[in-house]
């Protein structure tokens, strides 16, 4: 029997579903999935095996123009997409005309791999818009093969899973095949928190925040869980803690009950806020955090 496996990439826009395609397929909850823009910093490998098969799918940040250091890090991320895939997703949402980077989009035109268009969010559209954007996506992009899907309501996202596979080439497994992701669980930790920061504050809140989990102690029955939410001014602190810490307390529960289902034990988490002052902008502190790689 013949052994399939390769690298699929997802790119796109912000916030058009590019994670929760990724944890469809995965079945796992490996990407931070919220309504705000930029949830997605770093590049994620999610891995599928089956008999057959190994899909190891990466999901990279959606397409901005970089406004600091830290985001021109997280366009280095997909730029990385187009130079290991095997297969190519470009993701787009009904009603979207363009990508934020023409750079990109001349890449996507003239991938020499295959390129799948996916058009997601269709459970938010009719019969004749679909059919609009259809035919526009086509004259776009005519190296992609369409596919309308709703990632959220796994509409289609079978059909396209199974599709990924017949264009997988020929190839033994790049990773064990009991191996879900290329993370460590600290990794997992960091984004959990990230996330409820992400729900639970608003405006510039959460995008100047980055979190280090300085203690991870896994026992039997219990994980036991330091990590360290940095924020870039005293303000920004202070707003994090809340009125006699019922903000940070809100984050350490929302966070832990996650948790509990990701690693399936018992969670004892204990969160410190920090100030660290311009570190979206610092060479050195986003090499710390995993930007500069």
């Amino acid at each position: 029997m013949t052994h399939k496996a390769g690298f699929v990439n997802i790119i796109g826009n912000p916030n058009v579903g590019k994670s929760t395609l990724m944890n469809a397929f995965v079945g796992e909850r490996l990407s931070i999935i919220t309504s705000k823009a930029q949830t997605t910093r770093h590049r994620i490998l999610g891995i599928v095996n089956g008999d057959d098969f190994q899909m190891v799918l990466s999901d990279t940040p959606g397409i901005i123009k970089p406004a600091y250091e830290m985001q021109e890090s997280m366009m280095n991320f997909v730029k990385s997409a187009f130079e290991d895939a095997d297969v190519l997703i470009y993701m787009v949402e009904i009603g979207e005309q363009d990508l934020k980077d023409e750079d990109f989009f001349k890449k996507i035109i003239h991938a020499k791999i295959p390129v799948l268009l996916l058009l997601n969010k269709i459970d938010n559209s009719n019969q004749e818009q679909l059919e609009a954007q259809v035919a526009f996506w086509t004259e776009k992009v005519p190296n992609a093969e369409i596919f309308p899907i709703s990632a959220l309501q796994n509409f289609n996202v079978p059909e396209v899973f199974g599709r990924i596979i017949e264009l997988l080439p020929e190839s033994p497994a790049y990773y064990p095949k009991d191996q879900l992701t290329d993370k460590p669980e600290r990794f997992f930790v960091n984004e959990t928190i990230r996330e409820k920061i992400l729900l639970n504050y608003a405006k510039e809140i959460p995008y100047a925040v980055e979190i280090v989990t300085e203690e991870f102690i896994e026992t039997d029955n219990i994980i036991k869980i330091r990590s360290l939410i940095m924020v870039e001014r005293d303000t920004q602190k202070g707003i994090i803690i809340g009125h006699k810490g019922a903000a940070l307390k809100k984050v350490g529960m929302d966070a832990r009950v996650d948790l509990e289902k990701f690693f399936g034990k018992q969670i004892h988490i204990e969160l410190y806020v920090k100030v660290n002052k311009n570190w979206r902008s610092n060479a050195n502190q986003l090499k710390r955090f995993g930007y500069n790689q």
